[in-house]
């Protein structure tokens, strides 16, 4: 008898009806024969509903305090998805983190998962009940509630599934798949039957909202194979696997952006690792992520002077921006000045390994478009460009007609 773990988030537990339904998926994989774990997001709203409630009193609430009013709202989820299970007639018990032993760092709404404990899982899992447990939350070790951040329930999930050595964990959510890239952005968009892990992680930490890109980490680096599937509508979804063979007709699978970027500008460096040290070491310390960074020189002699272009989540423009400028007074730099309104699109694929032009193909097409680019970054399976906001759907529509996704397999 397999485990399996199935995931719901917000949307699909975001009303009574919902959760009625919720249940009768469980209810149908239950009668299939295997052991269901389920983990479960709040219903959709609540915890915008909850951080607006914490701001009212306190624009600046205690990290630890908001994670304990956050993780409240998967306990209203958890314990009315057992009710209607119980109703149907199968036996039921909701799970807070700290019942089962899900442990994470200090890092208030940010913890990092460090341990689940599957002793009490697979307890219940035995006597046969179906097991309902609250995603998105944690302790640490001096039994503090603990938040995952925005998609967390996500990870939670892969992380159960691994403690419990789980048939696969499934992802349902508001979309039937993965797809070549957004449908409300191109029309042509198809659905994707399968995709690599090495795909699916770069598709994430691109702007692809289907999965938290921890999650992704977390799955791959465990072998837990991933499936993401609607919960509003019945089918086989995307299956996430080890390997994919390399499609020749196609080197690039999807089409990812990401439109949260801002760039910060730094001119008249001067040369020399000191000043990028304290820089980056600021920033990490103020927990700000660097995506895109690129370092180009003033001219070909050693010691020119340095320009400095780097990318952030534009949640944390404001914050980077005043760091930047603070350490730019005390070490003379020339220059220092940013811009939110731009965007990331990525090209990834497997092919790329194995096919040459991919970039070419890229800044033509976007060039006879008229759509300037403002910084790129490449990796073994991906291609990034920046560009302006105002050129994010002509930018995606553009590659995914130029590499012919509408007719991936």
């Amino acid at each position: 008898m397999a485990v399996i773990v199935q995931k719901f988030g917000g949307t699909s537990v975001g009303s009574l009806e919902r959760i009625e339904a919720v249940a009768e998926q469980i209810v149908k994989t239950k009668r299939q024969g295997h052991q269901v774990v389920a983990v479960l997001s709040a219903m959709s709203g609540e915890t915008n509903r909850l951080t607006k409630l914490a701001k009212s009193i306190d624009g600046n609430p205690s990290p630890r305090e908001l994670d304990m009013l956050l993780a409240s709202g998967e306990q209203v989820s958890i314990a009315l998805l057992s009710i209607a299970l119980i109703k149907r007639g199968f036996s039921a018990v909701s799970l807070l983190a700290h019942q089962i032993g899900l442990t994470t760092n200090n890092r208030f709404n940010k913890a990092r998962i460090l341990n689940v404990d599957n002793t009490r899982m697979l307890q219940e899992l035995q006597q046969g009940h179906i097991v309902v447990v609250a995603g998105f939350q944690g302790v640490d070790d001096e039994g503090n509630v603990t938040t995952l951040g925005r998609g967390g329930s996500d990870t939670s999930a892969v992380a159960i599934a691994t403690a419990l050595q789980a048939k696969e964990c499934q992802i349902f959510t508001d979309v039937d798949g993965v797809y070549t890239t957004d449908p409300r952005i191109d029309d042509n968009a198809k659905k994707l039957s399968h995709i690599s892990f090495d795909e699916m992680l770069e598709m994430a930490s691109s702007g692809a909202k289907v999965l938290q890109t921890r999650s992704v980490e977390f799955a791959g680096k465990h072998k837990m194979p991933l499936r993401v599937l609607s919960s509003f509508a019945a089918g086989e979804g995307t299956s996430i696997t080890f390997e994919k063979e390399i499609d020749k007709a196609h080197p690039v699978s999807a089409i990812a952006s990401h439109k949260d970027e801002a760039m910060i500008r730094l001119v008249g460096v001067q040369h020399g690792a000191t000043f990028r040290d304290e820089l980056f070491s600021a920033l990490a310390d103020a927990d700000i992520e660097i995506d895109m960074v690129v370092q180009t020189s003033s001219s070909a002699d050693v010691n020119a002077k340095l320009n400095i272009n780097f990318t952030v989540h534009r949640y944390d423009y404001s914050v980077a921006l005043q760091l930047v400028q603070t350490l730019a007074t005390r070490f003379h730099i020339d220059d220092v000045s940013g811009d939110k309104q731009l965007v990331k699109v990525s090209a990834i694929g497997n092919g790329m390994r194995s096919h040459t032009g991919v970039a070419a193909s890229i800044f033509s097409s976007l060039h006879h478009k008229n759509i300037d680019i403002y910084l790129i970054s490449t990796a073994e399976i991906k291609i990034s460009v920046l560009v302006k906001e105002q050129d994010l759907h002509l930018a995606v529509r553009t590659l995914h007609k130029k590499f012919q996704l509408n007719t991936i397999i």
